[in-house]
């Protein structure tokens, strides 16, 4: 394909400013470029900040270079008090995005008529830069959320009870970190709308909001990620519909349940019933021993699960790292906050 022919600018001020914004440009893709490298690990993000880069360099002609006059250049070194306000490596990646946009707009309009190739290139990066946003903002919320999870300790499973949303609350003071939305008998109408509600909650207190079974009312609500067990439907299916940055935990009750969950990408499992579970009333308890195994089998953060309270916790004071999740030792419980306080100092 033949090239389009460059001009060079009639006036020499036109080709100091592509050329700043060029160095501007390329210089914030790079800052973009190794964020999504070194913090986010993504090599794709990477790859394709890279290219946009190299792009602009060969377009970064030398009739632009020639007339940089970086020494007499009134606003160099001028800063803004913004720019030291910049405490996280998110609020960094944005800012310099923002700084990639404005110079590609400048550069789109100095050069449609001289080098509308450049003019081209610049547009197409400026729109891609505004679909990487995203793309990196849900990939650092999803970094966000998984360290909750490995650092929880102890996780909530709702049952029906007319005084849910407090009991949630509670345990959400007292210092739970996930919650599980698990509603078998409301119409949907009604859980969705308690979803909403408990999900609000969690986001308050910082915490995540998982929703059982129901990926559809698990993407009404934003919820944070969703629970399946072994006859819910396949994680892949599951992962394409919630998407990268969202949590997917699978019920195990075997090492080859635990096996397969690791395979298939989910975020956390829970092994169980440990012992004898009102909830799960049809699966025979696999006991201690076999809980052990299992978390000496996986990698992935692993909730003990099944008849697990107060009392039967005892049992389990001789495991490292113990998580646990559970439900009735807290939901029907006469004092939620204090329960919650005491399986968490138990846990720690």
């Amino acid at each position: 394909m033949k090239s389009m022919p460059v001009t060079p600018p009639s006036d020499n001020r036109i080709a100091q400013l592509i050329d700043a914004n060029l160095d501007r440009a390329r210089e914030g893709l790079r800052v973009m470029e190794d964020w999504c490298r070194f913090g986010l690990k993504r090599r794709d993000f990477s790859i394709q900040i890279k290219d946009w880069r190299q792009q602009l360099g060969i377009h970064h002609h030398n009739i632009y270079r020639k007339a940089r006059f970086t020494s007499k250049d009134p606003a160099m070194g001028v800063s803004h008090p913004l720019q030291e306000v910049r405490s996280t490596p998110e609020t960094v990646f944005i800012a310099n995005s923002s700084r990639v946009q404005e110079a590609l707009r400048v550069i789109e309009e100095f050069t449609r008529i001289t080098d509308p190739k450049l003019c081209e290139i610049a547009t197409k990066i400026r729109y891609e830069t505004y679909e990487i946003e995203i793309k990196v903002l849900n990939a650092t919320e999803g970094i966000n959320k998984r360290q909750i999870l490995k650092d929880c300790s102890l996780y909530l499973i709702t049952t029906n009870i007319r005084n849910l949303e407090e009991i949630v609350l509670q345990a959400l003071k007292a210092g739970v970190k996930i919650i599980q939305y698990r509603e078998k008998l409301l119409q949907d109408k009604e859980k969705v709308s308690q979803a909403k509600f408990l999900a609000s909650l969690c986001k308050k207190y910082n915490s995540l909001f998982i929703v059982n079974d129901r990926i559809d009312i698990a993407l009404a609500v934003e919820a944070d990620g969703i629970h399946l067990g072994q006859e819910d439907i396949p994680t892949k299916i599951a992962r394409e519909l919630l998407g990268t940055e969202k949590i997917i935990g699978r019920s195990t009750h075997c090492l080859e349940d635990i096996k397969d969950a690791e395979v298939e990408g989910c975020d956390y499992i829970g092994i169980g019933p440990v012992f004898p579970s009102k909830t799960k009333k049809q699966l025979n308890p696999i006991g201690i021993n076999y809980l052990k195994k299992g978390l000496n089998e996986t990698f992935l953060p692993a909730f003990a699960i099944g008849g697990i309270n107060s009392a039967t916790i005892k049992e389990l004071n001789k495991i490292n790292n113990l998580r646990i999740a559970v439900s009735d030792a807290i939901i029907n419980s006469t004092n939620p906050f204090l329960t919650t306080q005491e399986l968490l100092k138990f846990l720690t």
